[in-house]
């Protein structure tokens, strides 16, 4: 049985060698492929490469740059029709040894837990997952309504038995005011 992508992606902080670089080339096969595509929803993930490398930033933190190129295919939001879509994606993250973990943050009564301004941040644990960064950079680039060329919107009419449905007009709440204004206009 094949590992799952983030065992063999997760690299032990400790055994990063000290200032120099290191490359990574992931390209995930068929099966690893198609585990993320079921855990993104997606209907299918091809041609899925991240290339890129884990760089030392001063003394204790560390610096990922990486390209990101995959084909996938969504359902159409209007149609549930299988659209592909390309992404190319240039992935950064900074790994910074003095930044509070999430779970660390004590939330305040105003705001709750502080959100990071920059989110290429995040805390330096023991491990850096480059297989949850792919999953996470793929699920970015995605697009967020995929629609295939040519589908049109969807109409949808309800209403309670008896009652007519609600039209576009209908739920236009000022449309009836331009409409009464207009009488009013006309009757001086």
């Amino acid at each position: 049985m094949a590992k799952p992508l983030t065992e063999i992606t997760a690299l032990r902080v400790a055994e990063l060698p000290k200032g120099t670089a290191q490359s990574f080339d992931i390209v995930p096969d068929a099966v690893a492929r198609a585990s993320m595509a079921g855990e993104l929803g997606i209907l299918a993930l091809r041609k899925l490469t991240f290339r890129g490398q884990l760089a030392p930033l001063g003394r204790r933190d560390w610096q990922l740059t990486a390209e990101l190129g995959a084909t996938a295919q969504q359902a159409c939001i209007a149609t549930l029709e299988p659209v592909t879509c390309r992404i190319d994606a240039r992935v950064q993250r900074r790994f910074l040894a003095d930044m509070p973990h999430p779970e660390e943050l004590e939330p305040t009564p105003e705001d709750g837990v502080p959100i990071p301004e920059d989110d290429a941040e995040e805390p330096l644990g023991d491990i850096i997952d480059l297989g949850r960064i792919l999953i996470e950079a793929v699920a970015l680039a995605l697009p967020d309504y995929p629609r295939k060329d040519g589908a049109e919107a969807a109409e949808a009419a309800a209403a309670p038995p008896g009652a007519d449905p609600l039209d576009d007009d209908a739920v236009k709440p000022f449309a009836g005011l331009a409409a009464l204004r207009a009488q009013m206009d006309d009757g001086e």
